[in-house]
């Protein structure tokens, strides 16, 4: 199965075509599936080389002169690297772009440490106005991209990501999914975490809400599913563990509820090993999921004749 950064090129380069506006901003990484649309519109397709920040900041410009800048490179390269630019370049001049980044919190172990980003989504969480999108599949990746590009001048960043799950799912762009229902909480399972969720969760009573977009956070959504549910809330997130928190609390601030937030540890594994090392070590497997979400939601009911 392609994966979802194999669907980037290929979509991105059909909406050059389609739109005068569009424009690809690159550090190296991902250029060679950018060779044809390069030759094709030179003037809209741009290697800068080996520099992050100038990534940003060129793509600040393009905007400036009314382009739609679809940038590109491994996330900690894209969002970390070059914060200052992020903040500075689009958020204070308030231009728009489309930030597109591989890598994940872990895709490429081998790389090292300076090649992961579980942090990401939090640290864009300390600016203002970002739409962030987390596909969970590649035909999800497809559809979100192109809802990126489309946004108008709005500043939106795609996390893609090696990680999927085994089918792809209507969504759009704004909404969280309901996947299962149930009456003892709500699990919010956050991108290509839905599979292993689900498995988790089997035979729970619980809803299960499936997010592609992240923020906005769909807080209407999240009300109508503790509706039934009840307001014991756990995010199981591909990122920094507890990064939603705050937006699942404001959601139900008028309302007693409990959040659990499941995710990736600030605990740095300094042996790389695999992707599913990692995911094991950081308790995202579904068993280790189980023991924690059941722990959870059985915490939080009365017991029989209490």
């Amino acid at each position: 199965m392609d994966t979802m950064r194999d669907r980037f090129a290929p979509v991105v380069s059909r909406l050059l075509e389609e739109d005068p506006r569009v424009a690809v901003v690159l550090a190296e990484i991902g250029l060679d599936g950018f060779r044809d649309a390069m030759r094709r519109h030179p003037d809209r397709v741009i290697n800068v080389g080996i520099r992050e920040q100038l990534l940003v900041g060129a793509a600040a410009g393009l905007a400036l002169t009314g382009l739609r800048p679809v940038v590109h490179t491994f996330a900690s390269f894209l969002v970390e690297r070059p914060f200052e630019q992020v903040k500075l370049d689009l958020g204070h001049q308030n231009t728009g772009a489309v930030l597109v980044s591989a890598a994940a919190s872990f895709d490429w172990p081998a790389g090292g440490f300076t090649h992961m980003a579980p942090g990401d989504v939090a640290l864009l969480d300390t600016l203002d106005g970002w739409t962030v999108h987390v596909p969970g599949h590649p035909d999800e990746a497809g559809t979100l991209l192109r809802h990126a590009v489309a946004a108008g001048d709005d500043k939106v960043y795609v996390r893609l990501s090696v990680q999927s799950n085994r089918q792809g799912r209507l969504i759009d762009g704004q909404r969280f999914v309901t996947v299962r229902e149930g009456r003892s909480g709500v699990v919010v399972a956050v991108g290509p975490l839905l599979d292993t969720v689900l498995a988790a969760t089997e035979g729970l009573d619980v809803t299960v809400l499936y997010a592609t977009t992240v923020r906005p956070f769909d807080a209407a959504g999240l009300r109508r599913a503790t509706e039934t549910a009840g307001t014991d809330v756990v995010l199981v997130e591909p990122y920094l563990a507890g990064t939603s928190t705050t937006a699942v609390s404001e959601a139900l601030s008028d309302v007693p509820h409990r959040v659990l937030g499941l995710g990736v540890g600030r605990r740095e594994l300094r042996r790389y090993g695999t992707v599913e090392e990692h995911v094991a070590a950081h308790g995202l497997d579904a068993a280790s999921l189980r023991e924690r979400i059941g722990g959870f939601v059985g915490a939080g009911r009365m017991p029989v004749g209490g």
